[in-house]
């Protein structure tokens, strides 16, 4: 298979150089889930300066075959033209490290250890080596070592934490994020702005599963072939995601489904999982920890709100539990149109309550950010009682600015009604105390009919005004427009 381009990433490039033009020894820990990117990453910057740049990537193996294995990689970067000797190895880490030192004594190199958590659970003591080393050698050598790993768990514990050798010897620290939707016309130029949106809902940024998609078909029909066949990666995936962090999955597993199902407090999910609420908490804290659900609470609240809300996070682990999870037996079996038909059926209102509102709130920030709204925002959200969830919502307590919006995703165009219930629902979600200017947005990605503008525009005039707040206008989006803004505001920045 051809390797396929390289896209984004633009600011992650930029740091790794500006530490390459350091003049100090400079020690970066790259994390991330797995398949988000960093290898690719390493080895696409490396490009620029393979003569000083030495990639080796650990592998599940003794620890024994590990020291020979990256011996050997030194040796043939020292010894371009002659071969290592099949059994040649240093004798221990620390004499290899020092090898390295000498290597970096007067000219810039790099060393990148990929998948580092493959070494650390066959030799623990690395970490403790490397600090030594550091201390001792590296840190006075020319010396860019970049340690990279997927197991998110064991990197955060061994590497990351406060109580790890290697703690403040960091000179930086990259968590790699998905790539965001704006990439997605980069790699997927066959696609419309809808099938990207539908593609990114399942798939969300992790060029890894981008990559299996052929966007000269449908993208349902990249669904059946890519996740509903049997024995294919993407089945295994959730598992292996949770497996970083957590051991016995069952119960964490049941409490993912049970959030991907619309049960997001506490209560719900242990009526609908069986599990006490005591066990829960303690659940739900561990999935906190991994990264793949969040606590929200009312954007207008603060982090104490007893309206907290739980969702999961990674919209692969999102569209899983929500639409696979139950399925498998069929799925081995080889039957895959009553999955696909429930998917088709349901996935509109999946990705409105989801990703369209996600990328809608993105839309807010990034508008706020450039300009672009006459109203300030710092936080974007939701707001939700028991009787009114409203999708997006800005808000700036400083200057007492308020963006209220509806994130609709359908294809037929949207009516001024939708507006109209934005209106009506400003008092009650406004903060009581403080004058407010709001703001109103319409986000339909099937667009608005003819006359909303102007028939919106007289209901402002009519009814946009309360005890504490006045309109201060509204702007209407259609999907195209949302999805050409944020490649805009993007540009140059990814």
């Amino acid at each position: 298979m051809a390797k396929t381009a390289f896209h984004g990433r633009k600011a992650e490039l930029q740091l790794l150089e500006k530490l390459w033009d350091s003049p100090q020894a400079t020690l970066l820990i790259l994390y991330g889930r797995r398949r988000v990117g960093k290898t690719r990453l390493l080895t696409h910057w490396m490009e620029q300066h393979a003569d000083r740049a030495l990639y080796w990537v650990a592998e599940p193996t003794s620890a024994l075959d590990q020291l020979r294995s990256f011996s050997q990689a030194l040796y043939n970067f020292e010894h371009p033209d002659t071969p290592a000797p099949l059994e040649f190895t240093y004798a221990n880490w620390e004499q290899a490290l020092q090898h390295v030192a000498k290597l970096a004594s007067s000219e810039r190199l790099a060393v990148l250890i990929d998948e580092f958590t493959y070494l650390l659970e066959v030799e623990p003591a690395i970490v403790g080596t490397l600090q030594k080393a550091w201390d001792h050698w590296l840190s006075e050598s020319n010396l860019i070592l970049a340690l990279s790993g997927s197991q998110m768990g064991l990197m955060q514990k061994k590497v990351l934490a406060y109580q790890a050798p290697l703690y403040g010897r960091a000179t930086a620290q990259l968590k790699l994020p998905p790539l965001p939707f704006n990439i997605t016309s980069e790699f997927f130029p066959n696609y419309d702005s809808k099938d990207r949106v539908i593609t990114y809902a399942i798939l969300g940024g992790i060029p890894a599963y981008w990559e299996r998609v052929d966007d000269t078909l449908p993208v349902i029909e990249n669904v059946r072939t890519q996740l509903l066949t049997p024995n294919t990666l993407m089945q295994e995936e959730p598992r292996l995601l949770l497996q970083d962090f957590i051991t016995d999955q069952h119960n964490y597993v049941g409490i993912m489904r049970a959030i991907t199902l619309g049960s997001r407090t506490q209560n719900a999910i242990s009526n609908r999982t069986g599990l006490p609420q005591g066990h829960i908490s303690k659940y739900l804290s561990v999935l906190r920890d991994t990264g793949f659900v969040e606590r929200q609470v009312p954007v207008t609240e603060g982090e104490r709100s007893r309206r907290g809300r739980y969702f999961v996070t990674d919209p692969y682990l999102r569209f899983y539990y929500r639409f696979m999870a139950a399925q498998q037996a069929q799925m081995a079996l080889g039957v895959q149109q009553q999955t696909l038909q429930k998917i088709e059926e349901s996935l509109p209102e999946f990705i409105e309550e989801n990703t369209w509102r996600e990328l809608c709130r993105e839309w807010v920030l990034k508008a706020s950010a450039h300009g672009e709204l006459p109203a300030e925002v710092e936080k974007v959200g939701g707001e939700w009682k028991r009787s009114q969830t409203l999708d997006v919502v800005g808000i700036d307590k400083t200057t007492h600015s308020v963006v209220l919006g509806s994130a609709l995703w359908r294809s037929a165009a949207a009516d001024p009604g939708i507006v109209r219930d934005l209106i009506a629902r400003t008092s009650d979600a406004l903060p009581k105390k403080g004058s407010w200017s709001v703001y109103y947005l319409g986000f339909s990605a099937g667009g608005w009919t003819e006359d909303a503008p102007d028939l919106i525009e007289k209901m402002i005039d009519r009814n946009g005004s309360g005890k504490n707040w006045r309109s201060t206008g509204f702007k209407l989006l259609d999907l195209d427009q949302v999805d050409a803004d944020l490649r805009r505001w993007s540009n140059g920045s990814i």
